[in-house]
């Protein structure tokens, strides 16, 4: 049995990020994960705009991971590629992890774990198309895989549903490629993706956006040959009489992400209803002792460099976990957030800066976050700009205003 201080699961920007900052502050640290190569879903990402915040460079996706491995190797921290965590159980202070690979089983102890599994996109199962779901039906990750990493073409007439990040990416890249993307259609009134891409891949390309529309039936014997096309109303519901068939070879879907924590569940990790990742503190530890969480698994980022932050403070307190009695703060949050992150505080921990980042339930325009602690406002930032789709952050200093009687809330107002 070998036994760690710290065992990342995932080897994605976030999991990177983690492994090295506990390094760096002297734990010892496995890396776990479960593909051939390090980097995540950077691998295929061969567009640029990563780094700004980072690094102040546009860099592709595959430059971005280069620099966070080459820096991983400068490290201590051991790796073990094509291995998959199958079972955690808590012993004592200890966690025990069974891992599997093509060697056979191996059985780690950790102190702490740091969660860094990413998301997953949703399918068409789990969207509801009626219709056999024959071949040409692909999440818009799976198209970015085929075009970027194998150089296939997976469709010269295309349908994408759902206006995400990755889906509004995949759009132009298959533009690019020289196929015709027939149109985007999305269910909700407002894009699902940031306005940035929907600028610079959608408008710039002449591509179709069509918002209130919706996918309801798809039909091909083994290729998939046309969707029917619907309105929906307020409510996202189909409206009968509106349907309308389009001719295509593939369905590309960009329906959104779900963050990937099985793990967590096995473990009774409490997990948010809005986020669906865990409810963490400012150090990013999860409401169990000692598992720590950042990156897409505690909920979809809109930038690499917020994957790579988070990593990079759950690493760093994770390495400096010690077994105590926790104080923690509920964060509230007004009706106009979607949610926040951190959900709670921990008041004994508090450093200069904290973090909190924030989605707003409706679009807004010159809005203004303010911050009270038991009625009095400590804080406040104009925003030009909040949109469902975009994560925005604030940075607070709660030092010597906050005890065990405070109540913490964030309210917006116009």
């Amino acid at each position: 049995m070998s036994r760690f201080n710290v065992v990342v699961i995932g080897g994605g920007p976030g999991g990177l990020s983690a492994a090295i900052a506990a390094s760096v502050d002297g734990a010892s640290v496995l890396l776990v994960e479960r593909e051939t190569r390090l980097g995540g879903i950077l691998k295929q990402c061969i567009h640029d705009g990563f780094g700004i915040e980072r690094y102040n460079e546009r860099l592709t996706g595959p430059e971005y991971a280069f620099r966070d491995i080459s820096a991983l190797e400068q490290t201590n921290a051991r790796v073990l590629l094509n291995t998959t965590v199958s079972r955690i159980v808590r012993n004592g202070n200890m966690f025990q992890l069974t891992l599997y690979n093509r060697h056979g089983i191996l059985i780690v102890e950790a102190n702490s774990i740091v969660l860094a599994t990413g998301c997953r996109e949703r399918t068409a199962r789990q969207i509801g198309i009626h219709g056999n779901l024959t071949s040409g039906i692909i999440t818009a990750g799976n198209a970015q895989y085929y075009l970027n990493v194998l150089g296939q073409l997976p469709a010269k007439r295309s349908v994408i549903l759902g206006s995400g990040n990755i889906g509004l990416i995949t759009a132009r890249r298959l533009t690019l490629e020289g196929s015709r993307v027939l149109g985007i259609y999305e269910a909700k009134q407002i894009p699902g993706g940031s306005l940035r891409n929907v600028i610079h891949c959608v408008y710039d390309f002449d591509i179709p956006l069509y918002f209130s529309h919706t996918i309801t039936r798809v039909t091909g014997a083994t290729r998939l040959t046309t969707v029917e096309i619907c309105k929906v109303d307020k409510n996202l519901i189909p409206i009968r009489g509106t349907e309308n068939l389009v001719k295509c070879d593939s369905l590309i879907l960009s329906c959104g992400l779900i963050p990937e924590n099985e793990i967590a569940e096995s473990l009774g990790v409490p997990l948010s209803n809005v986020t669906h990742g865990p409810e963490c503190d400012q150090n990013y530890m999860t409401l169990i002792d000692g598992i720590f969480c950042c990156g897409n698994a505690l909920h979809v980022n809109d930038t690499v460099d917020n994957v790579s932050a988070s990593g990079e403070t759950a690493g760093r307190n994770a390495a400096r976990f010690m077994n105590r009695e926790r104080r923690l703060i509920k964060i509230n949050i007004s009706k106009d957030f979607l949610y926040c992150v951190p959900q709670y505080l921990d008041i004994d921990i508090i450093s200069n800066d904290t973090v909190i980042y924030f989605k707003s339930r409706e679009s807004r325009t010159n809005a203004i976050v303010k911050v009270f602690i038991t009625g009095s406002e400590v804080f406040s930032q104009k925003f030009e700009a909040l949109r469902p789709s975009e994560t925005q952050r604030i940075v607070l200093n709660f030092n010597n205003l906050i005890n065990n009687e405070s109540k913490i809330e964030l309210k917006m107002e116009s």
